[in-house]
């Protein structure tokens, strides 16, 4: 078996086209190779083992000639196959007679034909090696030319395919779909109208708006939020949410809103930075204002704080004007003090105590004029800040039987009311409280400041009355508090006591 794996793998290196029919040559040359390749690694190839073992079967064939037969079925090619085994049964025929009568005549012509059975596997093996030098050669060359080829297109086709794309990203870059939520207006016979930010729509008319989004909320104004007429649907669909008004009236002019909705399982809040707003108007012939059901309404006016006398319209193109009613007259608007916009009404940006009175807005759209709700507006001097109270105790140590008193100081804006509460040790067993509210002028270089004082009076001080004393100062804006700490000491014994004599 080792023998016949040897003649095969000496076949396979030459590149010989033989191929063995018999499965356990098979089994040997494959057991065989991973053998040769771990025992000689030191080798060039295994082509040059392969020649020394044909060499060594070929000369022991004048002593073994039963061996010829696999060597020439193994280590010839097809055409020559022929030729061998004629040879073959030639030197077994002299082999045959050699051992019968012991010729030496037989012997020489055995030695002659084995000569020229070795002779043909030298060719055969140089013309093996011929052919495995030329199919190398071929393969290799393959490579190359491709890579020649190859790279030369690669690059070209790498530059291209590098300028194109910026080509078109800088020329041809698609439009993109709109993000998020945004409305669309139903109009008759199938049609749509995407929503800007104010919509007109004649009263009487079905108003029906669509809303991107699953799920989406509607904000609608109150009037209409409050009627219970069935004049609003809400419907959520897969996609889209609609919102349908109908028999409109005048009265549902304002501010329609879309809130897109974020939900975890069954919790869902309102998106309200992704919020879509339109205003709407629903210009009525009859009513240019929306209807209000208040005769007089109180407007408080707060020092550094815009105020807005809400005279909604229903028609944008109607001219709006702002009068007083005491005395009588036009209240000028000339944008910086006051202003106007048509969606939310007059706004007095810095109120002043002379814009405290009786106002209304009157409206005209051609020869239609009306007046609107009065407003009474009513002027707060509001702070700019919560107020800064400032706390000091009589002593911060006193003694039994002595009186205490705590001062708590605030100066701020003139014309801005001030709150004092307190909080002491004596309160825990119902101490009653004993305070002197007063308010005066500071001159605070050169700038009046209003001065507002509390002082909480402790008479015949006891034990109890030891520990935090705290003045909280509140105004419009808010409050905040000051604390102090007061010590009571046994009272000090004065009298000498007389000496005996």
């Amino acid at each position: 078996m080792l023998l016949k794996g040897s003649i095969e793998l000496g076949r396979r290196n030459l590149g010989c086209p033989c191929q063995p029919t018999d499965r356990n040559l098979r089994d040997s040359c494959k057991q065989l190779t991973p053998h040769f390749t771990r025992t000689f690694p030191q080798l060039p190839s295994l082509s040059t083992l392969c020649l020394s073992l044909s060499l060594s079967l070929s000369l022991s064939f004048i002593i073994y000639p039963s061996l010829c037969l696999s060597l020439s079925l193994f280590s010839l090619p097809l055409f020559r196959r022929p030729l061998a085994l004629l040879l073959t049964e030639v030197l077994l025929y002299f082999s045959r007679v050699r051992r019968a009568d012991h010729n030496s005549a037989a012997m020489k012509w055995q030695v002659m034909l084995g000569v020229v059975l070795l002779s043909l596997i030298l060719v055969q093996f140089g013309h093996c090696q011929n052919e495995d030098r030329d199919a190398r050669g071929a393969a290799e060359e393959k490579p190359k030319r491709k890579a020649r080829t190859g790279g030369k297109g690669a690059g070209k086709k790498a530059k291209t395919s590098t300028a194109k794309p910026k080509v078109r990203a800088a020329t041809q870059q698609p439009p993109q779909a709109p993000q998020g939520a945004y409305l669309t207006q139903v109009l008759n016979k199938g049609k749509f109208q995407r929503v800007g930010g104010s919509l007109s729509v004649p009263a009487g008319d079905t108003l029906e708006l669509r809303c991107k989004g699953n799920p989406v909320q509607w904000g609608v104004p109150y009037y209409l939020e409050e009627e219970d007429a069935g004049r609003l649907k809400m419907v959520q669909h897969d996609r889209y949410g609609t919102l349908t008004v109908a028999n409109s009236t005048g009265a549902d002019t304002g501010e329609y809103t879309c809130y897109p909705m974020y939900c975890e399982d069954t919790d869902c809040r309102k998106e309200y930075d992704k919020a879509v707003k339109v205003f709407i108007f629903f210009p009525d012939p009859q009513e240019l204002f929306v209807p209000s059901s208040e005769y007089y309404e109180v407007v408080q006016l707060r020092t550094n704080w815009p105020t807005i006398l809400p005279c909604q319209v229903t028609n944008p193109q109607a001219k709006v004007t702002l009068h007083r009613e005491f005395p009588p007259e036009e209240v000028k608007v000339d944008g910086t003090e006051i202003s106007f916009d048509v969606k939310r009404g007059f706004t007095i940006h810095r109120p002043k105590p002379h814009h405290a009175g009786s106002l209304f807005c009157v409206a005209s759209y051609g020869n239609l004029r009306q007046s609107s709700t009065k407003y009474m507006l009513i002027y707060v001097n509001y702070p700019a800040a919560p107020p800064a109270p400032v706390i000091e105790a009589s002593s911060s140590s006193v003694s039994v039987g002595s009186n205490l008193q705590v001062t708590c100081i605030v100066v701020g804006e003139q014309d801005v009311t001030v709150e004092f509460t307190w909080e002491y040790p004596g309160q825990t067993i119902g101490r009653p409280l004993y305070t002197q509210d007063s308010v005066g002028v500071a001159n605070n270089i050169g700038r009046l400041r209003q001065r507002s004082q509390s002082v909480l009076m402790v008479d015949e001080v006891r034990d109890v009355d030891q520990g935090t004393y705290t003045c909280t100062a509140q105004n419009l804006e808010g409050s905040r508090s000051a604390s102090t700490t007061v010590k009571v000491v046994p009272k000090a014994n004065t009298g000498a006591k007389p000496k005996k004599p």
